[in-house]
């Protein structure tokens, strides 16, 4: 191979053959040419650089052909960046980008780089130059736009993109340009970690649509466009992708409490049930004493483990904490490791969680919105339903998302939708993605912090999850230990899937506690259709029927949002002559329930933390159940005119009126009249 090289005094000397003793730089050849004379060497080039010319020789012409026009290329590439560095006039800047394009276009070259090397320069020109018009920028964008129908713009022009479609989102650019580039990102495998602006750029491009007059409705047809017109869609990694992108966009809106502690509480934190940063009450040095299971719901203890305040003295606070559970094993929930409890258990409905409030701006709510439609659009193709299940079943949205009432309002659509898919393989995504971790099924199920219904999603998920393999004891038992309460209270509203799950609950032997039982039985017989299936189940099982001839049950506890109503009908469906103990803690009830109340002669303790129960309610109680020993009022709206009449119920021992209305003045007037008054807790109040 001919080649060229410098003596030691710094001339040409030619060398007939071999490898060049020095590399040639390619800003110093100034011609390429194919050798084209008679008798010359064959498959040859002629490279022109200063102070004479070298010759390449190839194998054949193929070769020599590649070796040629990528020699001009290479040559023609410095010539633009050289240009394209020190713009002047953007009228020649445009004319030489249009020419550069042209170049790449029509190069027989095969090559990734051929059509990148213009993209960076582009982007790098538009980095330097931020002064642009915005005039200009569209004619660059234009300019390059035939390039991008089949190259990934580079990180900085993605930048550039997604700037214009903040700026200029109702552009043609936007549809006409940015579409091509958009659907050839999200029908190619995409690693959006290695290439976070190409994510970045196809949100901001479907914020774009969103703002268009039609809004959802273009949003709507570029998601049929990218499914296709088919049943089923060609390019499988749509669908990863754009899940990908609405769920990057999703957190993007939640970031601001993400990143600040103030308006983020741990995961910890919302499990107990803190206040607002501003509304937190001071620290206390606590004393801790033996738990008396008789003043907490099991209620409140299957659904997380609540602290439970007790008994405060005048000159000491004195606080029990309540065990993880007072059910036997085969009922209690595990309250998962101290330092990073269960997501779904840290979100259940408390007293302190509805006080957290998530308020977003108006450009992240548009974007929530816009994405939040998105899933909704994606979950109603039925190709795409099982992988968008599987997608969704590990809950990949940040905890400030499931704790946002529109949020999981919205969201509430597409688990629908996957509950009303016959398939196993979606309707089964429902549940947990793996043991000890809830899933969807647990969020909107009543007491879940996403349920905002009476429990029918709740019930049309269990329907379609009995209804496939999951008609098993292992599920019974599993609702039996976690669902119990909101399974009672739908089948106390005569929800028909939910007696049959009762039902079986009895006929498997599920339930183990005497007092459940009864309890269950008597929900059962509230209803017609409960007491149907209750009698046709006893027909086949004798010991159902010895069971319920022992009497009622000597505790109960109501599940979590009944109401009077549903208090009513269960009290009038059996006896609960022997009922001592009533846990109606965090439901409904109000003083109108009072009336069924003191129908029960043998009650000594009643829990009404957290309810709307009243002084109207208590000075009906106060007449009547005499023999009360334990009283719960914590959280209630009651006031002196109601706690006055307690001091003729001269057998209470135990009285929280912790966060109540209670004056300093009630509090001394009821020491002195209650003489067996032993614990009470008046934390939170005048008294206190």
């Amino acid at each position: 191979m001919p080649s060229a090289g410098e003596d030691s005094r710094g001339t040409i000397t030619m060398q007939p053959t071999g490898y060049m003793e020095n590399s040639v730089s390619y800003s110093a050849i100034e011609d390429v040419q194919l050798l084209s004379w008679e008798n010359a060497p064959k498959y040859c080039l002629q490279l022109t650089i200063p102070g004479g010319t070298v010759l390449l020789q190839a194998a054949n012409s193929y070769l020599r052909d590649q070796w040629f026009h990528s020699l001009q290329w290479k040559k023609k590439i410095y010539k633009y960046k050289k240009v394209l560095s020190n713009p002047s006039r953007w009228e020649v800047v445009l004319k030489e980008i249009r020419t550069l394009v042209d170049m790449a276009l029509t190069s027989p070259l095969q090559d990734d780089s051929i059509n990148q090397a213009p993209l960076e320069i582009v982007s790098k020109l538009l980095s330097e130059n931020t002064n642009l018009t915005t005039q200009e920028h569209e004619n660059i964008i234009v300019a390059i736009a035939p390039l991008l129908e089949n190259n990934h713009p580079p990180p900085d022009l993605c930048e550039f993109f997604c700037k214009h479609c903040r700026e200029r989102p109702r552009s043609m650019v936007v549809i006409e340009v940015f579409t091509p580039v958009v659907q050839r990102i999200l029908k190619h495998n995409m690693d959006f970690g290695k290439c976070p602006r190409l994510r970045l750029f196809t949100q901001e491009y479907i914020l774009a649509l969103n703002e268009l007059n039609a809004g959802m409705e273009v949003v709507k047809k570029f998601i049929q466009s990218m499914h296709g017109p088919t049943g089923h869609c060609p390019h499988p990694r749509v669908l990863p992708n754009l899940v990908a992108v609405c769920l990057a966009a999703i957190y993007s809106c939640y970031e601001e409490f993400i990143n600040s502690r103030d308006n983020s509480p741990s995961l910890k934190e919302i499990r107990n049930g803190c206040q607002q940063p501003c509304d937190r009450k001071p620290t206390l040095p606590l004393r801790l004493l033996h738990p008396s299971p008789d003043l907490v719901s099991q209620e409140a203890t299957l659904s997380e483990a609540r602290l439970k305040s007790v008994v405060v003295a005048s000159s000491e606070i004195h606080v029990e904490v309540e065990p993880a559970s007072t059910a036997k094993p085969a009922l209690t929930a595990s309250a998962g490791d101290d330092n990073e409890p269960n997501l779904i258990d840290c979100l259940m409905v408390s007293p302190a969680c509805s006080t957290m409030s998530i308020e977003l701006g108006p450009q992240a709510d548009r974007t929530l919105g816009c994405y939040v439609e998105i899933l909704k659009l994606l979950s109603d193709y039925d190709d795409w339903r099982p992988s968008l299940a599987s997608l969704l079943q590990p809950i990949p949205f940040p905890k400030e998302a499931l704790a946002h009432e529109k949020f999981t309002k919205e969201l509430k659509y597409v688990i629908q939708r996957f509950a009303e898919d016959p398939r196993q393989e979606v309707h089964s995504c429902l549940l947990s993605v793996r043991a000890g971790k809830d899933g969807w099924f647990q969020l909107y199920s009543p007491g879940g912090v996403a349920c905002d219904d009476d429990g029918e999603l709740f019930a049309s998920m269990v329907h379609i999850l009995m209804g496939s393999c999951y008609k098993t004891k292992k599920f019974l038992l599993s609702l039996a230990e976690n669902k119990l309460g909101p399974c009672m209270l739908l089948a106390l509203r005569g929800n028909q899937t939910m007696v049959e799950i009762l039902c079986l609950m009895l006929e498997y032997n599920i339930i183990d506690n005497n007092d459940t039982q009864l309890q269950i039985i008597s929900t059962l017989e509230s209803t017609g259709v409960g007491k149907r299936m209750y009698e046709q189940l006893c027909d086949r099982q004798r010991e159902l029927k010895e069971l319920q001839r022992k009497g009622g049950p000597t505790r109960l506890t109501l599940p979590s949002k009944s109401t009077d109503a549903d208090l009513a009908r269960l009290l009038s469906s059996g006896s609960f002559g022997n009922l001592e103990n009533l846990s109606l803690a965090f439901t409904n009830v109000t003083s109108a329930c009072a009336e069924h109340l003191i129908k029960l002669p043998s009650l000594k303790q009643l829990n009404l933390w957290s309810t709307q129960f009243g002084d109207a309610g208590l000075r009906l109680l106060s007449e009547h159940l005499t023999m009360l020993q334990v009283l719960n009022l914590c959280e209630t709206p009651v006031t002196d005119a109601g706690l006055l009449a307690l001091s003729s119920m001269k057998s209470l021992c135990s009285l929280n009126m912790n966060s109540t209305k209670l004056s300093a003045d009630t509090y001394e007037d009821l020491k002195a009249k209650l003489p067996n008054l032993k614990e009470v807790d008046v934390r939170y109040t005048e008294a206190w």
